[in-house]
């Protein structure tokens, strides 16, 4: 198997909304957009599949001296060996990836989050970071779009964060803020034995309305000479907002179930945005 096809593998074997956005790329941006993504689900697998957290370090310290070795001209696994060629095609350096595994880190050292700023400087190091990345391969040619994939990568984050508040709870993480929890009297035990009620249903309309508020903000932050090139990066807005409406529909059922799209719908979302450009 050639490094091309392990990272095909991964990011299409990851069921992920990204995959349907990477779909309408030309090759070269589409072959390193698939790359950077297959590099997450690695380091981001290695904490949610790797049971011993010792382990786990060792393994996230294994993958950062891995990708310094492969900037420095030797690359030894195959999706630092498909992404280093990309990573000179868009002059993406070393510090994204290796932030990118230190927010994974933070899900090995910590499970509780005190603050909204707190949970913040985590969506950056494992989102925002992402969605600048991403950016520059899509196609960037504005500096301002910076800001809007920074944004953009925490909306994304905190939708994820939502969707997933029961299957977290089963790992014994909690990443809504600690004083947020306080703010809306949800007691971290019922989280963690997934017990619903009106209090929590009321904080996860609040958590959802700033995810929209992050959503809005992106857009606006998105220069227009910039759109029709950040266009897979709408259409994961498009899907995960979507998401998010549906979570919205059905009263947040999220501590019981994890509520998900299906592949055809987030195909039509992908497309719709491609072809006719709106969500």
């Amino acid at each position: 198997m050639t490094p091309q096809q392990y990272v095909q593998e991964k990011a299409a074997g990851s069921g992920s909304s990204f995959y349907y956005a990477f779909l309408f790329l030309p090759p070269p941006r589409r072959a390193a957009i698939t790359a950077f993504y297959a590099f997450c689900r690695e380091v981001d697998d290695v904490v949610d599949e790797v049971s011993d957290p010792s382990v786990a370090q060792q393994k996230l310290a294994w993958w950062h001296q891995a990708v310094e070795q492969a900037y420095a001209g030797s690359a030894q696994h195959p999706v630092l060996q498909a992404w280093m060629p990309c990573a000179q095609m868009f002059d993406v350096p070393a510090k994204p990836l290796l932030q990118i595994i230190e927010g994974c880190a933070m899900d090995l050292q910590q499970t509780r989050y005190l603050d909204d700023a707190d949970l913040t400087r985590y969506c950056h190091l494992v989102a925002g970071v992402v969605g600048e990345v991403s950016a520059r391969i899509f196609g960037q040619s504005d500096p301002a779009t910076t800001a809007y994939a920074h944004t953009l990568g925490q909306a994304l984050q905190r939708t994820n964060i939502i969707r997933d508040v029961g299957e977290d709870a089963l790992r014994g993480r909690i990443y809504l803020p600690v004083n947020t929890l306080q703010a809306f009297d949800v007691k971290a035990h019922e989280i963690l034995q997934r017990i619903p009620s009106e209090r929590f249903l009321a904080l996860m309309r609040d958590q959802a309305a700033q995810a929209h508020a992050l959503y809005d903000q992106a857009l606006a932050l998105l220069p227009a000479k910039d759109w029709q090139a950040q266009k897979p990066g709408l259409m994961m807005a498009s899907i995960y907002r979507q998401l998010l409406r549906e979570i919205e529909q059905r009263d947040f059922p999220v501590l019981q179930q994890r509520v998900t799209l299906t592949p055809l719908r987030k195909f039509w979302l992908a497309w719709k945005m491609q072809a006719l450009g709106r969500f």
